[in-house]
């Protein structure tokens, strides 16, 4: 099983109000410079956000929904700590609901 850790908020907010893209291109950038595979994602309406266990979580987000999805708690961290105003989370996969963390809706 893998363990997934998540930021979330509307997609407006994540790729729009937000420079997001440009947080993730310098970290691309230097996983590139130090040859490190990529470990995080940009999901605009994750399915993993539909099942039960975030139904809380999804209820808090004003409209359709984008995370960064991550195996990196600390680059999730940093996240939740540069950005302000999203909801964390986490989840190991695959589980009963979640087969498939990359899937969208």
């Amino acid at each position: 099983m893998t363990t997934y850790f998540f930021v979330a908020a509307s997609q407006k907010f994540l790729t729009v109000e937000e420079p997001l893209d440009e947080i993730l291109k310098e970290r691309m950038r230097n996983y590139k410079e130090n040859n490190k595979e990529i470990d995080f994602w940009l999901l605009k309406n994750p399915s993993f956000l539909q099942t039960t266990q975030f139904a809380d979580l999804k209820a808090k987000i004003p409209s359709t929904p984008a995370v960064v999805l991550s195996t990196d708690k600390k680059f999730i961290t940093f996240l939740k700590l540069r950005l302000e105003f999203v909801a964390v989370g986490e989840f190991e996969c695959p589980n009963a609901e979640i087969i498939d963390p990359f899937k969208v809706e």
